[in-house]
């Protein structure tokens, strides 16, 4: 079975800074050979390491989807 898609959901917060590197390699690498990754996390250090980002906002009209480049 081979994966393309795959979304991680807070599953960072309680890494340690090494682990957390480490772990942020192995999505690169997966990233890097076609794959497509979505993380939904809170986790600042994530930011630099994200070439992509959507972040949804919530408006008085409903959510609102931004997207600009990391």
């Amino acid at each position: 079975m081979q994966i393309d898609t795959l979304f991680v959901d807070e599953g960072f917060g309680s890494l340690d800074e090494d682990t957390l590197e480490d772990v942020m390699d192995a999505i690169d690498g997966l990233r890097e050979n076609g794959r497509v990754i979505g993380l939904i996390s809170h986790v600042a250090d994530l930011r630099a390491r994200i070439p992509q980002h959507l972040r949804v906002r919530r408006t008085p009209a409903g959510s609102l989807i931004e997207s600009d480049a990391g």
